[in-house]
């Protein structure tokens, strides 16, 4: 038997570790560690604990220090991190799954700049852990062709998949004892994805509409949705649309006004283009109306 560890966030750690047990059975995994995610308006965390405990599977939440460093000096297998954000001390054997195609895209939130910068083909590569993050030998690579508009969500339900096809093939081969070959990554090519706080949830009007629909369906659920102010107050734009462009007399100043009012939506300046606010809510839910003599920033 060769039985595999899991460090686990989010719905692709749910999946991966929902179909690892059909696949190859619970008793195949040694332990799980998860944590929650509060920057998510859902998380997983709920779901993860309640399959392992119900498969019977030695689960901890990674505040246990003391028992996940006995855990990890003890356990020589190997050990799978998928949606992981901290620090795994014991490095040998540590697979780690990313949501891009390194080595672009090294570092955080990969996805949702992926899709904010409209990359058409989106994907997962299977790395061993390294000292610096995200920049260790690439065990494999899979990806998917994907056309816009597409949401964040429907992204996700895309990589899904991708993620276990990757666990899958490496167990295997680790099952058959089959040498896991890996190639080095080349940082001639590599960019960074920066971490996500609250101040990068705004829209930046300046930005070309298409920009900023694809930055509003990038940060939708499960993220916290594009923010924006308006009249002070902070506002949630749930949904938008990119409708056709007018010459706006110097449009420089004005970025961010509301042009016109169409089917009762509001229709602002961007940088370069025009963009609809199909539903715009306030923090806690509620629908906002939106009048002519307006302007978000």
């Amino acid at each position: 038997m060769h039985k595999v560890a899991f460090y686990l966030m989010g719905s692709k750690g749910f999946y991966v570790l929902n179909h690892f047990i059909k696949k190859f059975g619970s008793g195949n995994i040694e332990y799980i560690i998860s944590s929650e995610d509060h920057k998510l308006q859902k998380d997983f965390y709920k779901e993860i604990e309640a399959l392992a405990v119900s498969e019977g599977i030695p689960f901890f939440h990674r505040t246990e220090k003391e028992k996940i460093e006995l855990l990890e000096m003890n356990f020589k297998g190997y050990k799978f991190a998928i949606g992981w954000k901290w620090l795994i001390k014991n490095e040998k054997n540590l697979i780690v799954l990313h949501d891009s195609l390194l080595p672009r895209y090294r570092g955080f939130a990969p996805l949702v700049n992926c899709l904010i910068n409209g990359e058409t083909r989106i994907g997962v590569s299977a790395i061993y852990a390294a000292k610096d993050y995200d920049k260790g030998d690439i065990i494999m690579q899979v990806d998917t062709i994907i056309n816009y508009p597409i949401k964040i969500i429907e992204a996700i339900r895309l990589i899904e998949p991708l993620y276990f096809d990757l666990v899958e093939k490496i167990y295997q081969k680790i099952c058959n004892e089959e040498e896991i070959k890996t190639v080095k990554q080349y940082d001639a090519d590599a960019t960074y994805s920066m971490w996500l706080d609250e101040e990068d949830y705004f829209i930046d009007w300046s930005w070309v509409s298409n920009k900023i629909k694809r930055f509003v369906d990038a940060t939708g659920f499960p993220y916290d949705n594009a923010k924006a102010y308006l009249n002070n107050q902070v506002v949630k734009i749930i949904e938008a649309e990119v409708v056709e462009d007018v010459v706006v007399e110097h449009r420089e100043r004005h970025i961010g006004k509301v042009i016109f009012i169409a089917d009762d939506k509001p229709v602002v300046i961007c940088g370069k283009g025009l963009i609809k606010l199909i539903e715009i809510r306030d923090l806690v839910g509620n629908l906002i109306r939106v009048n002519m003599r307006s302007r978000f920033k």
